[in-house]
């Protein structure tokens, strides 16, 4: 039994696209599918299917590389890192935050624009 079953099917995804697979599984929930979904609209992902509850996705490749260079966990089981809009807006870069808000699952520029902050997932570069 997993603890932290979202942090597992981030690493699964982080670890196919070192791996330069093109595919990655999991079990499929409401949640992982949507943070595949959220993953997807940014263009990290290139297709997401659901087969007999298993989550197939299909990682997005620029020239033959992996669109997903990084992914960090940023909260942990043990310890969940919140974040309001001001804070949001002020980390700059390259990365993009996965949030977690009370209306679903997005990306830092969506939670943005919706007003929302929320539990930290992942920063995904």
């Amino acid at each position: 039994m997993l603890t932290y079953p979202i942090g597992d099917f981030l690493v699964r995804i982080k670890n196919a696209a070192l791996a330069g697979n093109h595919e990655a599984e999991a079990i499929a929930t409401k949640q992982k599918v949507a943070v595949a979904k959220a993953l997807k609209g940014a263009g990290f992902l290139e297709d997401i299917s659901i087969k007999e509850k298993i989550l197939t996705i299909k990682l997005a490749f620029w020239h033959k590389k992996p669109v997903l260079i990084d992914l960090k966990l940023v909260s942990k089981p043990g310890r969940r890192i919140y974040l309001g809009v001001k804070e949001i807006a002020s980390k700059k870069g390259p990365s993009v935050f996965l949030i977690s808000t009370s209306k679903g699952i997005f990306l830092s520029k969506e939670a943005l624009k919706m007003g929302l902050g929320g539990e930290v997932i992942a920063e995904v570069w």
